[in-house]
């Protein structure tokens, strides 16, 4: 028996480079809010920010929040800075407005990926060894270039903003030279980038979320396929090109090491909703990649296949989620 019918803002699009993104995301949640005979409420976030309705109309701050109090509860699928980063979540609690999803505290350490490594070795997750790089280390007087900052990591590495998703100024460096490039691209989504070793293995994400039960739920584990020495790019992410393999090829044993690191996260960040745990799988253990508070979540994202191979089919998933909501209002505060 489906829930009762209410009234649901979705949000979509966000101030940052990963705004069609998060539109598409947004329009596969409002179809299937619809399927389940929810009365949705599409409102978008601007790529220059402010607030826009499902007719295009632009909202003053006044008119968004009338709209979203007006709701029964809210939907975000904001990815990236400004939304995705608990900005969202710390909005919608202040207005008492249920939602779905993480709330303020797991938002924030989860996009920053340096935050996340530091958090990650903290409880015994092993992470690739990792340098913190400010834009300020890397420019002498008036922003010209100086001298690049000693990076004490082996290369290769792999440089990327300590915030930002899909892949956004990520770059592989094998040689000292190429470095400078590479930290420009990506200071220009943020003021610190992470140098990390470059990782040899599989790399195999897994994803979770606690129903209306209690009850920490898991996908299948997924594997992305990418060639020796490569990264999984943005390109890749969404051009359809990916090959993934679901469930992955992994070991039984690497399976319940790479679970149990994630549900270790999962409590430990404070998430709420669904979140997805990216790793590598390596032949001497299991390495955090990164963590993603707001994943993708179009019907073809990793997220939702990983949870369609477990017997739990997009919309039916969106249901248990919305069905998560009086949960995540009682952890506003954390």
């Amino acid at each position: 028996m489906r829930d009762p019918r209410q009234t649901v803002a979705v949000i979509g699009g966000g101030a940052n480079g990963e705004h069609d993104v998060s539109l598409a995301s947004a329009a596969a949640v409002t179809r299937a809010l619809r399927e389940l005979g929810h009365d949705v409420v599409p409102l978008t976030i601007a790529r220059a920010g402010g607030w826009v309705d499902e007719h295009g109309t632009a909202l003053t701050p006044t008119d968004a929040v009338a709209v979203l109090t007006s709701c029964d509860v809210a939907f975000p699928v904001l990815h990236g800075v400004g939304g995705e980063d608990g900005a969202i979540a710390g909005l919608l609690g202040l207005l008492d407005v249920p939602f779905v999803g993480s709330p303020v505290r797991a938002g924030a350490l989860g996009m920053d990926k340096w935050v996340t490594k530091t958090i990650a070795e903290a409880v015994g997750i092993r992470t690739a060894p990792g340098q913190l790089v400010h834009r300020d280390d890397t420019a002498g007087p008036g922003g010209a270039r100086d001298d690049l900052p000693a990076i004490a990591v082996q290369f290769p590495v792999v440089v990327k903003p300590t915030t930002g998703g899909s892949s956004n100024g990520v770059s592989v460096v094998r040689d000292v030279a190429d470095l400078g490039v590479a930290l420009d691209r990506a200071f220009s989504a943020g003021e610190h980038a992470l140098v990390e070793a470059f990782v040899t293995g599989r790399e195999v994400d897994i994803a979770l979320f606690r129903d209306r039960d209690g009850r920490v739920r898991a996908g299948s584990t997924l594997e992305i396929g990418v060639g020796p020495g490569d990264v999984f790019g943005r390109e890749q992410k969404y051009d359809g090109s990916a090959d993934f393999t679901v469930p992955a090829r992994i070991s039984a044993e690497e399976h319940v090491r790479l679970e149990q690191a994630a549900r270790t996260l999962y409590d430990v960040l404070g998430c709420a909703g669904v979140a997805r745990f990216d790793f590598f799988v390596t032949p001497t253990g299991v390495v955090l990649n990164e963590v993603n508070t707001a994943p993708g979540f179009t019907e073809q994202s990793q997220v939702p296949r990983m949870f369609a191979a477990t017997g739990l089919p997009y919309v039916d998933l969106v249901a248990a989620l919305l069905a998560t909501t009086g949960r995540t209002r009682a952890m506003i505060a954390w």
